[in-house]
């Protein structure tokens, strides 16, 4: 069993970016700030913030507004390290059509997951989460944690794009970890064993999402110590299991989830965390990213009410 001293942490930026359009309406629309082109202005202070908070790694996130270069300045004036990005591969029959091989649209479907690559390489980084697309207009995002409308064709259609994708990572000199995210189509125990499954270990590690596990009602401890040998990296973050419940039970749609609290800071919500990652196997070598998908404070004070959780989560 692992020993929480032994391993490495960092920190994703995500309380700064997933926030309420009006912080004083708990009904008003989120935001994603990394999409917003003033954002990258902002970014130093974030990892500033980060950075005087007590971690020392942050996750890859480069944006669209930023070259690959100025990323890498942004980082070191922080004197911050980056660990593990994320890559997402959406299903042609979500956006238009089953995408044919051979095709210039087929071709080009992977250019985001070749810019990942890119990033990662750049950054001296080896590893990456990879998972299906969030898409904001999908059934599932309004049905989430449940496995809402599965079809096994568009499953298959999700692992074959999957796989292709694993392939140009690989191609790289990236391997990729598969990410189960609710609200997309590989959400369930079922969705994320059967894409594991069905891609060699060889090719495709596994870099589960704690609290989305146990979102979607998974023990996430039994899938660490039945996948053990293959997981690579992991997210993790606290939540509120009777608004997940409630999520899985009344039909409440992702937004609202999030809106009622789903996320907590680590310690302040339900689950063990300290417990699960003593599941990890003896020698884990991975990056445990920390997420606060929604602050339940100001951001930067977020921050550093979750390194002090961690500071004595790791005492022994």
């Amino acid at each position: 069993m692992a020993s929480l001293s032994s391993l490495t942490f960092s920190l994703n930026a995500i309380q700064w970016i997933n926030v309420l359009s009006d912080p004083s309406d708990p009904d008003s629309p989120g935001l994603w700030r990394f999409a917003d082109p003033t954002f990258v202005a902002e970014y130093p202070d974030v990892l500033a913030q980060i950075r005087n908070a007590g971690f020392d790694t942050t996750m890859m996130e480069v944006l669209d507004t930023q070259t690959l270069q100025s990323y890498a300045r942004m980082i070191a004036d922080a004197g911050l390290r980056v660990s593990p990005g994320y890559a997402q591969v959406p299903v042609g029959s979500a956006h238009g059509g089953r995408l044919e091989k051979g095709t210039f649209e087929r071709a080009h479907w992977f250019d985001g997951v070749r810019r990942k690559a890119e990033e990662s390489t750049y950054m001296g980084l080896s590893r990456i989460f990879l998972a299906a697309e969030v898409d904001y207009a999908a059934p599932r995002w309004e049905h989430p944690a449940v496995g809402y409308d599965f079809d096994q064709d568009r499953l298959d259609e999700q692992l074959e794009l999957l796989d292709e994708a694993v392939d140009v990572l690989n191609a790289e000199g990236v391997r990729p970890g598969l990410h189960n995210h609710v609200g997309t189509l590989v959400e369930t125990q079922q969705e994320y064993e059967y894409v594991l499954e069905n891609i060699d270990a060889s090719r495709l590690g596994a870099a589960f999402d704690i609290g989305h596990l146990e979102w979607a009602g998974i023990d996430a401890r039994a899938v660490l110590e039945k996948w053990g040998d293959r997981v690579q990296d992991l997210h993790i973050k606290d939540i509120d299991l009777d608004v997940a419940r409630r999520t899985r039970e009344e039909g409440l749609s992702y937004e609202k989830a999030t809106n009622l609290g789903l996320y907590r800071e680590p310690g302040l919500g339900d689950l063990d965390l300290v417990g699960i990652l003593g599941a990890l196997p003896d020698g884990f070598d991975g990056t445990v990213l920390i997420e606060v998908d929604r602050a339940s404070m100001d951001p930067g004070e977020s921050a550093t009410y979750t390194a002090g959780w961690l500071a004595e989560a790791t005492k022994s």
